[in-house]
């Protein structure tokens, strides 16, 4: 059995790639490395956005693994123009897995990324590894593998949030670990 842990980065300061991680944030990363102390993982890919990085560098530190950096689990662009309207624009991607704004891409291209990485992962020779990424490619990534989860389950995600993806005879489940 295959297992992945897909993680939401900590609490940030904005959106930007460079964005650091809040006082709070830097507390929830030591939270997460204590949350997998007792968890075997075997490899860690993180979004090369510095929030991912630095959500999961106390864990990496702590099992003395290297953090792998993946563009495909960089946050989903919406749109390179600023919508006033992004939450509503955000709903109707859920909705609509082939609409697309300006300089964005669509649901369904964001998550054929995210996919790839998972289906690497599954297809490779490690039993337990960590991906870290945003909540947006996170929720397309539930929703591959849960056709039920959408935007509202979006809204409901923690920063940080902890899924785990089972693969047992190429039959995928997922539960939410992080309360």
């Amino acid at each position: 059995m295959k297992k992945i842990y897909v993680i939401r980065h900590c609490e940030a300061e904005g959106q930007p790639p460079e964005s650091m991680l809040t006082d709070k944030g830097i507390q929830q990363a030591f939270d997460l490395a204590e949350f997998f102390s007792e968890t075997k993982i075997d490899r860690i890919i993180s979004s090369p956005y510095k929030r991912a990085i630095d959500s999961i560098q106390p864990l990496a530190n702590q099992l003395n693994v290297e953090i792998e950096i993946n563009r495909n689990l960089a946050e989903r662009v919406l749109s390179t123009i600023n919508l006033s309207d992004w939450l509503e624009k955000l709903r109707a991607t859920f909705e609509d897995m082939d609409v697309k704004f300006a300089g964005g891409e669509s649901s369904r291209e964001a998550m054929k990324r995210i996919v790839e990485v998972v289906e690497e992962i599954f297809n490779g020779i490690n039993e337990n590894t960590i991906i870290v990424t945003h909540g947006n490619l996170m929720s397309l990534l539930l929703m591959h593998f849960n056709k039920n989860f959408g935007f509202n389950d979006w809204e409901n995600l923690s920063n940080p949030d902890v899924f785990l993806l089972k693969n047992e005879g190429n039959k995928v489940s997922l539960e939410r670990l992080w309360e």
